[in-house]
């Protein structure tokens, strides 16, 4: 299936419920939101103030998802619809910042970005064709700049069987946070999207998914994904979750992951033959918590992409333990990770936390005879939501990142600043 006839189905279906739209399930179910979100971001860099980058901007989301309404057989419709527009305030002259979309050479002052999804329903079973913001191991949606970035595709989820959930899915593009058309995937660290169609080191064939979650027990999940990212390389996912109280206060949550990739196809970054481990647990008491991880890179990456495999376009991993700005995802890389957060609601400042968090990374591999390389990075990171009142669901927050490199190619040190004001109004 290729992404022109996901778009010319998603449509045509689209329209077919404009026709239907008066009933009252699609209409009294819909939820529609308008999300404000006022952003900052400056980096600099220690030693490479020519790299320097940053933009103030301010977006405007409309979020509208329709109920469902019922065709006959059992079968449901909807259709959602997501509209991103977004206003630069302030820049660094207008060299490409990777936040606001731009064209290579310099970002633009005001862009915007439109998608929809046709959504069908068959008992517990849901369909997604067109825009898709998808939370999985082997595929992230990223919310960590202006815009979203989104994918397209088709997107199958059942809940038929109980406490397990299966997942089917083709994604067939991504439109990053710094673009606002659909490209054809890639591998990091190709972020330029025509030169890696230039170079034919994108696939139109995109990516393929499988995935099973099952509850075992009420305080112990397993998972198993894969994907195939078409000529690029394939990768299994298995992960556990235990979670549970000890005492009346103390909740433990802790997991263990882990990924194998290989080389797929026509091998269009070399071979491929990684794994990756990474293990957490977070400890919370009252207004305290602490967070803990460790993670390990093991194996060879492709020739054209020397780290662990995500998708070209800045797309994040959460899944491994210390995805960060540094990301410790080089050859041969262990990290840990140390972090604490603070709730004031027990002070009586309700809806205001703050968390200090490290990250240490050593043993990258520079190749033979080279030196080892290690990294390090800190975050402090303050969160405010307005808890009650007329502006309840106001939030504020405040990101700084310390980030230092020892024998790194391409680490440059650079500090970040990050504050974002967000809003939704529900209609």
């Amino acid at each position: 299936m290729r992404r022109q006839k996901l778009w010319i189905a998603m449509l045509a279906a689209t329209a077919t419920l404009g026709t239907s739209a008066t009933y009252a399930d699609f209409i009294d179910d819909s939820n529609v939101q308008l999300k404000f979100k006022n952003f900052y971001l400056d980096r600099q860099y220690q030693d490479k103030p020519e790299l320097n980058f940053g933009s103030w901007s301010q977006a405007v989301t409309l979020d509208a998802k329709s109920g469902y309404h019922d065709i006959g057989g059992g079968v449901q419709i909807g259709a959602d619809v997501l509209v991103q527009h977004a206003v630069k305030l302030n820049g660094r002259d207008k060299k490409p910042d990777w936040i606001l979309p731009h064209d290579g050479k310099e970002s633009k002052d005001h862009f915007g970005k439109v998608g929809a999804t046709l959504k069908v329903k068959v008992s517990e079973t849901e369909l997604k064709v067109g825009d898709l913001l998808p939370m999985s191991p082997v595929v992230f949606f990223d919310p960590s700049r202006q815009l979203l970035t989104t994918y397209s595709g088709a997107w199958l989820e059942s809940k038929d069987i109980k406490d397990t959930k299966l997942t089917l899915a083709y994604i067939d593009g991504i439109n990053t946070r710094y673009d606002n058309q659909y490209q054809n995937l890639t591998l990091f660290p190709q972020n330029d999207f025509a030169k890696a169609e230039a170079a034919g080191l994108s696939t139109d064939d995109g990516m393929y998914i499988v995935g099973i979650d099952h509850q075992f027990t009420p305080k112990f999940t397993g998972s198993y994904w894969y994907a195939d990212m078409t000529n690029i390389y394939k990768q299994h996912y298995i992960g556990t979750d235990y979670k549970t109280t000890v005492g009346e206060k103390t909740k433990l949550d802790g997991h263990v992951r882990y990924f194998d990739n290989s080389e797929s196809g026509d091998k269009l970054y070399g071979n491929i033959d990684s794994q990756a481990v990474s293990a957490g647990l977070k400890v919370n008491q009252g207004a305290h918590t602490v967070q803990l991880g460790y993670q390990q890179m093991f194996g060879d990456h492709g020739t054209r992409a020397t780290m662990f495999p995500t998708l070209g376009g800045w797309v994040p991993q959460p899944y491994l333990d210390n995805w960060s700005v540094a990301s410790f995802i080089r050859k041969d890389e262990k990290s840990w990770s140390l972090g604490y957060t603070y709730d004031f609601s027990e002070l009586g400042a309700k809806g205001l936390t703050a968390t200090l968090r490290h990250f240490e990374g050593w043993n990258v591999d520079n190749g033979a005879g080279n030196k080892r390389g290690k990294e390090d990075e800190n975050n402090v990171i303050v969160n405010y939501v307005v808890p009650e009142g007329k502006l309840k669901g106001l939030g504020f927050q405040y990101m700084f990142i310390d980030t230092n490199y020892d024998n790194i190619a391409g680490g440059f040190d650079l500090q970040e600043h990050r504050i974002a004001t967000t809003y939704t109004y529900k209609f």
